[in-house]
């Protein structure tokens, strides 16, 4: 009887203590409870339990992740999602989505997760034509409709100048993060960026560190005269010191953004790397404290990687054709620790079925005047043209303007030098609009005339192994090329991402008239019958 007795006690004591809602032992005490995730009608986004409960700090001295006090997980959640490179792909194109289905895949987190976080690693502006017409204004507004919590600068942010930064910055409700870009005339950090910002969720603090890496040589030179990057160890003992403020703080989780990345694609599970094999963009002693989690861009790769320390880093593809990066990380209150429960690429086949979100419609409308060149047919394309067929009929045309420009003053060795395609890659069969080009060669590049010694016109241009280098010459250049004077000064017509690219050693002597680039000469050429 007695002890009946005191079973019947022991019973009501707990339900009173409120400790009837421990964990089964399926549950382990040193993981959170896997949360639920939508139908099969809606996009798997996470839908986590209840976060906080009534108290204001939470006990859990049985350590079974669950309040001594209100019963309810001591885990916050939160849930990272990270874009990069996405080259202004607002609306559709003939071979990659636009940002309408991704759109609604972001809000349905964001209904789902107040706790979501969307973070930028860079090149967001540049690419397409609904972009680059507004210098990046209508990508901006996206991401401003979208909360973003900030954004790296990438290397092509800077393609139109820092002034084209700046103006973004006037419009971007979210900063631009960038720990490591320096004005050249104050040495003092560009007021157009933060090094870090720090974003709160059921009483926890976020911080999001963004630098850009070592992209000297993406930049075309007279774009970014005014700046300079801290890079290699003095941008690891920013970034350690900003972390470490951060901390001391009271920041509970702390993400790194950075406009740089590993060089390889790895499909398949998590891949584990040494600090060695990334050395060239990351020092592995960050994640000894400092930084929790890494989102990357720039080299276009699509890869989890989980460095020495246990700290993962991730990528997706560029160009808005591979998708994002999700992460979810739960952090217990009680005890401080974060873990992260899934870190994963997000491919455009999860979300591409979605209702398209009208913010982008809206946006193509709002800037409808800016942009209704790119609609524009300029001729008609009898065949499918590869990029290096393109690159090489606009080092025929850098030729051919020269010429006639300079060609009565200066005797013209070459057209042409380091002429890069972008994505789609090709000229399709038909007609072409001004849009088209623009994808193909999107940076404002202007022709110049240079100077050059004779030994550097046959490493740099007429004997280069760079495939990257396209030249177009006639009789003269053929002859300079079979009996060159290495100490001699010739000629050139080339653009000014090569003019001002320092190893090429050029002499800018005149420029083109400004506004007129690869673009518009190859518009005029199929405008006059070209490519039929």
């Amino acid at each position: 009887m007695l002890k009946a007795i005191f079973a019947l006690l022991l019973i009501i004591s707990l339900l009173i203590s409120g400790c009837g809602n421990a964990p089964t032992p399926d549950s382990p005490a040193d993981s959170p409870t896997k949360p639920t995730t939508g139908s099969s009608t809606t996009p798997q986004v996470p839908n986590h339990p209840s976060n906080p409960g009534t108290c204001s700090q939470h006990v859990d001295d049985d350590n079974n992740t669950v309040c001594d006090l209100c019963s309810s997980t001591v885990f916050v959640y939160f849930d990272f999602y990270a874009i990069n490179d996405l080259h202004g792909k607002l609306a559709d194109g003939s071979n990659h989505p636009g940002v309408d289905e991704l759109t609604t895949y972001l809000k349905n987190a964001k209904k789902n997760d107040e706790n979501a976080i969307f973070i930028s690693s860079g090149d967001m502006w540049q690419g397409a034509s609904e972009s680059n017409l507004t210098s990046g204004k209508i990508v901006t507004d996206w991401m401003n409709e979208m909360d973003f919590a900030g954004m790296a600068l990438g290397n092509h942010e800077f393609d139109w100048g820092t002034d084209a930064i700046k103006e973004n910055h006037k419009i971007a409700d979210f900063p631009f993060l960038a720990i490591n870009i320096y004005d050249r005339d104050t040495n003092k950090r560009v007021d157009y960026c933060a090094p870090s910002v720090v974003v709160e969720g059921d009483g926890l603090q976020i911080g999001i560190i963004g630098a850009i890496g070592d992209c000297y040589s993406s930049i075309a030179v007279d774009k970014c005269q005014d700046v300079y990057f801290k890079t290699g160890r003095e941008l690891t003992n920013l970034v350690k010191a900003e972390a470490q403020r951060l901390r001391d703080d009271g920041v509970d989780f702390i993400v790194y953004t950075i406009h740089d990345g590993y060089g390889q694609t790895r499909n398949g599970p998590v891949v584990p790397v040494t600090g060695s094999q990334i050395s060239s963009y990351y020092d592995t002693s960050l994640s000894d404290g400092y930084i929790d989690l890494v989102f990357e861009g720039h080299t276009h790769q699509g890869y989890r990687l989980q460095d020495e320390y246990g700290v993962y880093h991730l990528q997706h593809r560029g160009d808005n054709k591979g998708g994002i990066s999700h992460v979810e990380v739960a952090i217990n209150t009680v005890t401080n620790t974060p873990s992260v429960r899934l870190a994963e690429l997000v491919t455009t086949s999860e979300y591409d079925d979605l209702d398209d979100d009208p913010i982008v419609e809206s946006l193509l409308e709002k800037y409808e005047d800016q942009i209704s060149i790119a609609n524009q047919v300029v001729g008609f394309n009898g065949k499918r043209r590869s990029g290096d067929e393109m690159r090489q009929l606009v080092a025929d045309m850098y030729y051919q303007t020269g010429i006639e420009r300079w060609g009565q003053e200066y005797d013209i060795v070459l057209g042409g030098g380091f002429i890069s395609v972008r994505s789609p890659g090709y000229l399709a069969y038909g007609d072409v609009t001004y849009g088209m080009l623009q994808a193909l060669f999107p940076f404002d590049n202007q022709l110049t005339l240079c100077s050059v010694k004779g030994r550097d016109l046959w490493k740099k241009f007429l004997n280069t192994d760079n495939d990257n280098y396209f030249i177009s010459y006639g009789d003269y250049g053929a002859e300079v090329y079979n009996n060159i004077d290495m100490n001699a000064t010739y000629y050139i017509i080339t653009d000014t991402y090569s003019a001002y690219y320092a190893s090429n050693k050029l002499t800018v002597v005149a420029e083109y008239d400004a506004g007129v680039y690869a673009r518009d000469l190859l518009a005029d050429y199929m405008t006059a019958g070209g490519l039929e």
